[in-house]
């Protein structure tokens, strides 16, 4: 997608909270016989990226965004990254992953991180991906939590479903051809996000992995490290 279209898209909903928002001031006019009409609340982008998605295989219910912080929600900004366009750049110091563009953009999201001991970091790819995933937790997890036995790969995993921590959809994380066991994911644990409480894998609101599903190719290269908070400092590994 060009930048000229990724930009459409924000400034069209822009353009009509611009027009609401005009709508509303010819309606602050006092009439004849004084009762001022009552001004309408100008539409919110974020009403339409984290409304309910009723046409999924398993519907999914709206995001109170508004409880959450607003920098962990989807936008476009200047990329910090450097790295080329269509890269993945997760920033573990400050929960964000970046869908870097051409023009010096990228879309940012919010993330949660796995919590201290299970972090994991590096560059790899996106190997393949899964709407409304199955879940196998790694034998590794089942032996810290024998309670999830029954989701085992000798079980059959978790099937998809609102409850299931995979969400929506899932992007899988390869490097050198092998499975790293990490995903980027959907979670129906919106209040998670900008924190560090899952057991490794990099997890997002569902309406946020809808939208880089869409976005993203499978083979698309991930990158996993922590980014200076000033972006001039960023190491990147890009080569030219």
């Amino acid at each position: 997608m060009s930048e000229t279209v990724l930009k459409r898209r924000f400034v069209v909903l822009g353009g009509a909270v611009i027009a609401a928002s005009a709508a509303t001031g010819c309606s602050t006019t006092v009439s004849t016989s004084r009762r001022a009409t009552v001004p309408v609340r100008p539409p919110n982008i974020y009403d339409t990226m984290y409304a309910a998605v009723p046409d999924e295989a398993f519907p999914l219910p709206a995001i109170p965004y508004q409880r959450i912080d607003s920098r962990y929600l989807r936008q476009l900004v200047d990329d910090p990254t450097g790295e080329r366009p269509g890269t993945l750049v997760v920033d573990t110091n400050q929960h964000f992953l970046y869908l870097v563009y051409e023009g010096g953009k990228a879309i940012r999201y919010g993330v949660g991180l796995g919590r201290a001991g299970f972090e994991w970091a590096g560059d790899g790819v996106i190997q393949y991906k899964r709407e409304w995933p199955t879940w196998t937790p790694p034998q590794e997890m089942i032996m810290r939590q024998p309670e999830l036995e029954p989701y085992s790969a000798s079980n059959g995993g978790m099937p998809p479903g609102l409850k299931n921590p995979l969400g929506a959809r899932a992007l899988y994380i390869f490097r050198g051809g092998r499975d790293t066991l990490y995903r980027v994911h959907g979670s129906p644990e919106w209040w998670t996000i900008g924190k560090s409480v899952s057991s490794g894998c990099v997890r997002m609101m569902n309406q946020d992995i809808i939208d880089l599903y869409n976005r993203v190719p499978s083979g698309a290269p991930i990158m996993v490290r922590g980014l200076s908070n000033d972006p001039g400092t960023y190491s990147s590994t890009r080569t030219v």
